[in-house]
């Protein structure tokens, strides 16, 4: 192929593609690739012939749209749709600057357009980069035309096509940042339909696919200079990606390219853990209180399974980027490795030695850093000097390690080095549960939440709680149904009701268990519908069997699980029952809440007894009522 070409050859080249006058395109380049300009041995020259042979082609009733993509949310930083620079190179950023163009508030994904066509194009769209109401709807809705300098024909667009056809090799994952517009500050959101980047059998692999349109002249390619240029409709895309998947649904990536079918849910670490079938909640708790249960973790799954040896137990999972209401299940969160040192190898503290030195959903991060910026990523108690603080970063895109006050204050030196090996991967998230079948199919519900990670009280006693009362109630007959439900809190209770949308009618009422190992009095907290039956009858069975306990009112206590299953949507009288004394002034529900002192040692087995034996009373009372 010749090394020169000429904005005629251009010209030439993209009529041969079935360019015309009033078209609508979108344009991959790389224009390097072409060789050297006639017209002058520079970039610049290079640019400026390619806009001018589409301007050319296209006249001014026709619309130009490039990539303008910039991962702004991706990498924490501020998404501004006048100044954010494009990471797509010098032919994007010379369209996205020309007067009249428009550019997409998309802080990931942005695109630039000139013509017509491009304020319809790029204005309003939805936070999901590749879903309805995104810039590539819209080009797929107008049919517009793919023409690609230099890059694979299905480069443009696809992921929003992968989606469309349903594929199960990606997942939705939502990133928050800050826009700026015109000097405001506001902060957002947007959902990117991606990959598991830890996952190499996910990673896309176009040449194949390429290929095959080429071959099928479901798309056309025309050599100019050393290089080419290749068109497709977007609808010829879609149909080709859609009759592809749905017979290799894993051609698209390399997988499919070696012929196999990947693993998408790659278990990160092996815990040996065995419960003999009869545990008593004393061995249930030595043995699973210090595995790491964050949501999703293989941790959380070996601790759900190895409960399921008490009781038969139905394992539900739901997979990540999963949309329960508006949001959506994360990755699956595995840290292998977390410590500070000093610069000679001193390690001053580490996960290893316990799991809470290091933030929950923390980034990866290895470097020397100063003990100012140190400070800025280091967390500690704000009340317990010994203790160290469970911090979760959920939805923000940084690194954090934790430790005690005590610890903190000892740090002199100038520098410090951070090691933190984590990684973010696809998973499910998993929720147990147990069904003790009644004489009616009314059920009653024990709800309960396995995680954090290090914590007995919190979460754990609960879960231990309500194992315990429903291996009694399997010796009974009774006359409701009885579900115990395990499960993250929070979206792990979405994801159940959302799962279990024909069970909500039967459901008369629910308990949350939490905290029923702590040694003080027992709270029964009412339900937002306050005045039910089911409350009227917890209330009363409470109160003549504990009757110097509390009885208040919902949200005093608990606000956890029990608020969705009262929402508008699901109306279940859900109550709560824990050792959560509600106090104005207190910052939580117990001093040793979500750090490093709620262990074993802080359990007092007769209160977490009690507690089942309270239980007990209640659902009797709920039997004969």
């Amino acid at each position: 192929m010749p090394a020169h070409y000429s904005k005629a050859d251009l010209i030439a080249a993209l009529r041969a593609l079935g360019l015309r006058a009033g078209q609508l395109v979108f344009c991959h380049s790389n224009i390097g690739l072409f060789g050297i300009p006639a017209e002058g041995n520079s970039r610049e020259v290079a640019d400026r012939i390619v806009l001018e042979a589409f301007q050319e082609v296209l006249g001014p009733e026709g619309t130009l749209c490039v990539p303008t993509f910039t991962y702004s949310f991706c990498k924490a930083e501020v998404y501004d749709p006048d100044a954010t620079p494009s990471t797509c190179g010098r032919w994007s950023e010379i369209v996205r600057t020309l007067p009249g163009a428009r550019r997409s508030l998309d802080p990931i994904f942005s695109v630039a357009a000139i013509g017509p066509l491009a304020e319809s194009l790029t204005r309003d769209i939805s936070e999901e980069c590749f879903g309805p109401g995104s810039f590539w709807e819209r080009f797929l809705e107008a049919d517009g035309f793919i023409c690609n300098l230099n890059f694979y024909v299905p480069l443009t667009g696809f992921h929003y096509l992968e989606k469309r056809a349903g594929a199960k090799y990606r997942f939705d994952k939502r990133f928050r940042g800050t826009f700026s517009i015109q000097g405001q500050t506001r902060p957002g959101s947007a959902i990117f339909f991606c990959q598991d980047k830890n996952n190499p059998d996910t990673q896309v692999s176009l040449h194949a696919f390429d290929e095959r349109l080429l071959a099928t002249g479901a798309a056309s390619k025309i050599e100019v200079g050393r290089g080419y240029i290749t068109g497709i409709y977007m609808r010829e895309l879609q149909r080709q990606i859609e009759r592809t998947l749905s017979e290799e649904p894993y051609f698209l990536i390399e997988a499919g390219r070696k012929g196999l079918t990947p693993v998408l849910d790659q278990p990160k670490q092996v815990f040996e853990i065995a419960l003999p079938e009869t545990a008593s909640m004393v061995e249930s708790a030595q043995s699973l209180w210090t595995l790491p249960r964050e949501p999703l973790s293989d941790g959380f799954a070996v601790a759900l399974n190895a409960l399921s040896a008490q009781l038969p137990m139905t394992m539900h999972a739901y997979p990540t980027g999963l949309r329960v209401g508006t949001a959506l299940v994360p990755e699956r969160w595995t840290c292998h490795e977390a410590r500070l040192e000093t610069l000679d190898g001193q390690v001053i503290f580490s996960r290893e030695s316990h799991l809470l030195h290091v933030a929950a959903y923390s980034q990866p991060f290895e470097g020397v850093v100063s003990r100012e910026v140190l400070f800025q990523h280091l967390h500690v108690h704000p009340d317990l000097p010994t203790a160290i603080p469970a911090v979760s970063l959920a939805d923000q895109p940084d690194w954090a390690l934790c430790c005690s006050q005590l610890q903190r204050d000892d740090l002199s030196e100038a520098e410090y080095r951070v090691v933190i090996r984590s990684e973010f991967s696809f998973g499910h998230l998993r929720v147990g549960e147990v069904l003790i079948q009644g004489e009616r199919e009314d059920c009653f519900v024990l709800c309960t939440h396995l995680d954090p990670s290090a914590q007995v009280a919190n979460g754990l006693s609960g879960v231990i709680a309500g194992i315990e009362v429903m291996r009694v109630l399997s010796r009974r007959q009774n006359r409701y149904s009885y579900r115990l439900v395990i499960l993250p809190q929070g979206l792990g209770a979405a994801c159940w009701l959302a799962d279990h949308e024909s069970v909500i009618p039967q459901i008369i009422g629910g308990l949350a268990l939490d905290g029923l190992s702590l040694s003080k009095p027992l709270v029964l907290q009412t339900s937002a519908l306050g005045d039910s039956t089911v409350d009227r009858c917890l209330r009363q069975a409470f109160q003549t069997h504990v009757p110097e306990a509390s009885v208040v009112t919902v949200g005093t206590a608990t606000k956890g699980d029990e608020v969705l299953f009262n929402g508008a949507e699901v109306r279940v009288p859900m109550l709560s029952l824990s050792r959560f004394l509600p106090s104005p002034k207190a910052a939580s529900p117990y001093p040793e809440y979500l750090s490093s002192a709620d262990t074993l040692a802080l359990v007092s087995w007769p209160h977490l007894e009690e507690s089942v034996q309270v239980i007990l009373r209640l659902m009797e009372a709920l039997e004969s009522a």
